[in-house]
């Protein structure tokens, strides 16, 4: 049942509707208090720029290829630490370029793109150690290996195992 509502919700919900279920979905499990409140801001910061890609029709997985729907297993995709850090530094430079670049999408799509506020993402990344300015300076282990089990968490809940 969570799965199909959760999947609904992706495909179509609103940010806000999508995090309420989250959160409810966080509260109903059993996880220390720690992951429930790390996780939500993460869910949070990755749909900020997940859900008006989905609304451009403009969805890609981590090495580019195109997704016509946000599903589950592409929002845990980009639940990966790294390529969070990737699409911010893609859609930043997107924003510069007026079209959206580093995609295997169509030229086509890739110039009907609208620049996406980086700001909830940004702040989000800025608060682990992810250098915003240089995208080749590396980020703390302790961090990445703090994503995976935020990733962990949120997995469970998309396959309704919470």
């Amino acid at each position: 049942m969570i799965l199909n509502s959760m999947e609904t919700l992706l495909r179509n919900g609103e940010r806000s509707e999508i995090l309420g279920a989250l959160s409810a979905a966080l509260n109903r499990s059993d996880e220390a208090p720690f992951w429930r409140q790390k996780s939500l801001p993460f869910c949070e910061a990755v749909l900020s720029v997940l859900i008006p890609l989905r609304e451009e029709h403009l969805l890609f997985d981590p090495e580019g290829n195109p997704h016509a729907e946000l599903i589950p297993a592409l929002f845990i995709r980009w639940c990966d630490l790294f390529s969070l850090k990737t699409l911010a530094f893609t859609l930043s430079i997107s924003n510069r370029e007026g079209k959206l670049i580093r995609t295997k999408l169509s030229a086509e799509f890739c110039n009907t793109y609208q620049p996406i506020d980086l700001e909830i993402l940004g702040k989000y990344l800025s608060g682990y150690s992810v250098n915003l300015e240089n995208e080749m300076v590396d980020f703390p282990i302790t961090n990445y290996n703090l994503h995976i089990g935020m990733t962990s968490l949120i997995t469970k809940i998309l396959e309704g195992k919470v």
